[in-house]
């Protein structure tokens, strides 16, 4: 993901219908502790570890790419491996910032078709074609392997699938998105936001639901596998979806998890989120949060550092733990 926000864009405040509040006006609810519940699965470190080097092996899955492609068949293989009911890959074609165009693929793997009470999880899995945030310019125009930004969440997405497999929530269905063309964008402010979360618009122009089996909401992962990475409350998806965000770090509270999910603001990010809010599903994002004294993400971030030797198995079963109480703990509600 590519899309700090210190200032909110005019359009991206037309978008998200925040009405032109600043990021520091942004406050947090208070959490209220979920509901434990004993029959929640425990997500496996080195499973989760091994989802992200078998997408970094296939080399940087930049879009329209045959390693974006593989990528892309490696989910579907794994979904059905893990026993998802239906696997639909939705291709379109989309166009980039500088008018070339590339085929993106959004994979979606449903568990419990019939349920009407669902849940939509989601990740972009593409990894960014350029390393422009990298301290060497020669490595500026290098694509990136995308372990933490792209790699992470996807690789939680497949973990809770092998979940799913061996344990599904009673009566609520759960669904697996994986978005291409997310981190191909630019950040010159006003349209510009728009050449981000390109497969995620794709996908939002023909929503694969109904209104009686729309999901309740959405979760959004990203960055989500940095050492030591911190979660706080993303701008957005507390002004958009503040119910969603309170429900997740409550969950987090509730398994010791607060100090990595700080009940406090954080910065804006343009990420996925924002279209599937604006489809009408709310949507909250789990993001690293950006770094107060530097302005930026995870040092590794959109740099060629940005590989399986700095991804922390640690910060993903938390992660991965905390998206599973909230998913087996709403079958209780």
């Amino acid at each position: 993901m590519g899309k700090l926000l210190c200032a909110i864009a005019p359009l991206l405040i037309a978008l998200a219908g925040c009405g032109g509040s600043k990021t520091s006006e942004a406050s947090a609810s208070e959490a209220t502790p979920a509901r434990p519940s004993a029959a929640v699965p425990a997500p496996d470190a080195d499973s989760l570890h091994s989802y992200v080097a078998a997408q970094v092996a296939l080399g940087p899955r930049v879009p329209g790419t045959p390693a974006a492609e593989r990528c892309a068949t490696l989910f579907e293989d794994r979904l059905r491996a893990f026993g998802a009911d239906t696997v639909v890959t939705q291709v379109a074609t989309v166009t980039f910032a500088d008018g070339s165009k590339a085929p993106a693929r959004n994979i979606l793997g449903r568990f419990n078709p019939d349920a009407k009470r669902r849940v939509l999880l989601l990740a972009h899995y593409d990894s960014r074609p350029w390393a422009d945030e990298d301290p060497d310019p020669a490595n500026h125009r290098k694509p990136i392997d995308g372990a933490n930004d792209g790699a992470s969440g996807a690789a939680v997405l497949l973990e809770i699938a092998r979940l799913l497999g061996n344990e599904r929530p009673d009566g609520l269905g759960v669904d697996l998105l994986f978005v291409d063309a997310e981190d191909s964008g630019v950040s010159d402010g006003g349209q510009s936001e728009l050449t981000w979360c390109l497969g995620t618009q794709e996908w939002v122009k023909d929503l694969p639901y109904t209104a009686a089996d729309r999901p309740r909401f959405a979760i959004l992962l990203d960055m989500v596998g940095g050492s030591d990475a911190r979660f706080h409350r993303e701008y957005f998806s507390d002004r958009l979806a503040r119910p969603v965000v309170d429900k997740i770090w409550a969950a987090a509270a509730a398994a010791g998890f607060a100090d990595r999910f700080p009940n406090s603001p954080g910065g804006s990010v343009i990420d996925d989120h924002i279209h599937i809010n604006r489809a009408g599903i709310p949507c909250a994002d789990i993001i690293e949060s950006i770094n107060p004294q530097t302005g930026s993400f995870n040092p590794t971030w959109h740099t060629m550092d940005d590989n399986l030797a700095n991804i922390d198995r640690e910060t993903l079963r938390v992660v991965a733990q905390v998206v599973a109480n909230v998913i087996y703990n709403e079958q209780n509600q």
